[in-house]
């Protein structure tokens, strides 16, 4: 039988949890970034034992890594690590859209996913009304909050609450890379608009096939430009071990 003590330590390690789990995905703790025991405890207001196993629970699932000397940081993804991401993420979205789409939808679920696809022509508005050339950061906040709810939407329907986990641990990680990115353009949204268009139609006609070929387009699309992305930071990085300073006056932040 479970004391209180036990239940009170595991309430902690799931508060613990989440609590690192939304400083990666806010960029509060960033790739490389060491995560104390003490601050979090202090944070918390707890001992430091349940945030010691939150901490394993994240070192296990990829989101953190162990280091000699150094504790438990947050990884640093790969070029491979990225690929690998889009590999799983567009494996398990196909297989529940295509679920999605053969099942009946409810109108609530339609006219959720509706909303969601037109708040991203609400920011592109936005965007070319103030005259910028790509969203600021609490335009590209509403951004990944909208683009986030409507996949995750998509597979809630599905009804598969093991693939709904496994997606969401993957977009937590491919986050980690995301924090690099510049804000979004004004072709950038519309083409991603495009995308969330075409498969809300096809799940609304009840026609799996184009729903799965309009969402494998569009994750093979994110994939190039994640992996472009990279590529571009990776350069950067490069430079600024080679060329001290020289990116501070030549260039702007890693996208």
């Amino acid at each position: 039988m479970t004391d209180g003590r036990t239940r009170d330590n595991q309430s902690i390690r799931d508060r613990a949890y989440v609590h690192i789990q939304r400083k990666i995905a806010s960029g509060e703790l960033r790739p490389g970034d060491a995560v104390s025991e003490l601050a979090l405890s202090r944070e918390l207001g707890s001992s430091r034992t349940p945030i010691r196993e939150a901490i394993g629970q994240l070192v296990a699932e990829g989101l953190l890594e162990q280091l000699h000397n150094r504790g438990a940081v947050v990884v640093q993804l790969t070029r491979q690590d990225i690929i690998d991401l889009y590999e799983l993420r567009e494996a398990l979205e196909i297989y529940a859209v295509a679920k999605v789409a053969r099942d009946a939808s409810s109108r609530a679920d339609l006219d959720r996913l509706s909303s969601l696809t037109n708040e991203i022509l609400v920011l592109r508005d936005e965007l070319q009304q103030s005259g910028g050339s790509e969203l600021n950061a609490q335009q590209m906040h509403r951004f990944v909050t909208c683009d986030l709810s409507f996949h995750t939407l998509l597979i809630r329907m599905a009804g598969n609450a093991r693939i709904t986990k496994l997606l969401n641990e993957t977009r937590l990680l491919m986050r980690i890379f995301a924090i690099h990115r510049h804000g979004h353009t004004v072709a950038l949204l519309e083409r991603i608009h495009r995308y969330h268009s075409s498969v809300l139609k096809a799940v609304a006609k009840k026609d799996a096939e184009a729903a799965a070929k309009a969402l494998s387009e569009h994750i093979k699309t994110s994939q190039r430009e994640r992996l472009e992305d990279f590529d571009h930071w990776e350069r950067e990085a490069t430079l600024r071990e080679s060329l001290p300073g020289f990116l501070d006056v030549h260039s702007t932040e890693p996208r």
